[in-house]
């Protein structure tokens, strides 16, 4: 997700002109998500990058009967990925302000609704700062792409669950991208686990579908069917004043240390 940090750290005028290429392109061709996700090279898993946390899970309890959650996070230095796997989000792979700067992690939960299983993923496309805004179609572009790299990753860290549970792979992936412009502000349905992990081309053949009449609904009332009874993923709100502040701030800190000022002067 590398590609994610860049293009929220780039100068304004830069930034503008990415999304300016990003924007054309996609008038120019209604498939232009692939042109436009190739500018950054294929995504491509590579399982000995990747670093797995068990955090207080069981891999021989189902995820209908004991919460599951997956948060994914991408260490520009190392170029590793760690992956938490854990009852409820893990918040501190979430702290300092870089990572609240550039918000490229990814949050995911396991879901039984009326006895169907689903995993539920989630992805801050813009909100909380202004270089998150100027590059929302990039990000958005750029998220669609690596989500399958994302996937691979999660069915490979959690294989022990996966290989008890086979039927776990034919569970439908929602994607939910969370912007505060209305454009990328939505929910998608990706199709099983087993093909949602196999290309980033959406448009290929219908394999993955833009949901028109919102997510699957858990009972009302207290039921069987449905768990866990609350999300483990908490509301993410749209603007994030002290997150922008403390990103801002910690930008600031960095770039006087280095003599540099971050007004991109």
């Amino acid at each position: 997700m590398g590609t994610l940090a860049a293009a929220s750290v780039l100068p304004p005028q830069m930034m503008k002109q990415a999304a300016s290429f990003a924007e054309n392109r996609t008038r120019k061709n209604h498939h232009s998500i692939v042109p436009v996700a190739r500018l950054f090279g294929p995504a491509i898993f590579e399982a000995s990058k990747l670093k797995v946390l068990f955090l207080g899970v069981d891999e021989k309890k189902h995820p209908g009967k004991l919460p599951r959650t997956y948060t994914l996070t991408h260490s520009d230095i190392t170029s590793k990925i760690t992956l938490a796997i854990s009852q409820t989000i893990n918040n501190s792979q979430l702290q300092g302000w870089y990572n609240r700067l550039q918000r490229d992690e990814v949050v995911a939960e396991w879901k039984k609704i009326k006895g169907k299983m689903s995993l539920h993923v989630h992805c801050h496309i813009s909100g909380g700062h202004f270089l998150l805004d100027l590059v929302a179609r990039l990000r958005y572009y750029i998220f669609c792409k690596e989500l399958p790299v994302v996937l691979k990753a999660f069915v490979h860290g959690d294989e022990n669950l996966l290989n008890n549970y086979p039927d776990l792979q034919e569970a439908s992936v929602w994607v939910y991208f969370h912007s505060n412009i209305p454009e990328f502000n939505k929910v998608e349905c990706w199709g099983p686990l087993k093909d949602a992990t196999a290309s980033f081309d959406r448009a290929a053949a219908g394999a993955h579908i833009e949901n028109k009449s919102g997510t699957p609904q858990p009972c009302q009332e207290s039921c069987t069917c449905c768990f866990p009874p609350m999300s483990s993923v908490p509301i993410w709100p749209q603007n994030l004043a002290t997150n922008e502040v403390d990103a801002t701030k910690g930008l600031d800190q960095q770039n006087l240390a280095s003599g540099e000022s971050s007004s991109w002067n």
